[in-house]
């Protein structure tokens, strides 16, 4: 196995944001914050953002949502909105 202990891949910058949803996810975890991502099925069939991530706890003072129609523009809002608290994520 290599340095990196087989935990986290490399991240591909030529890649969409939703390859690393879960390197984000885990980041997270690792920071004491509970976050979640998800997709409404009825958000879906009416043509509505039907993607939204959520977190809360740890050094976030208050939770926070982002929701997209595409996990792609959900992802990015969440990212800036966890930046904007101060946290380090991947990316």
């Amino acid at each position: 196995m290599t340095g990196n202990r087989g935990r986290r891949p490399k991240i591909d910058q030529d890649r969409g944001i939703e390859d690393v949803t879960l390197l984000i996810l885990e980041r997270l975890g690792e920071l004491g914050v509970n976050a979640m991502i998800r997709v409404d099925a009825e958000r879906v069939a009416d043509n509505a953002p039907a993607w939204t991530f959520a977190a809360g706890e740890g050094p976030l003072e208050h939770g926070m949502r982002a929701d997209g129609r595409t996990v792609q523009q959900c992802m990015s809002a969440a990212l800036a909105k966890l930046r904007e608290a101060g946290l380090s994520v991947p990316l």
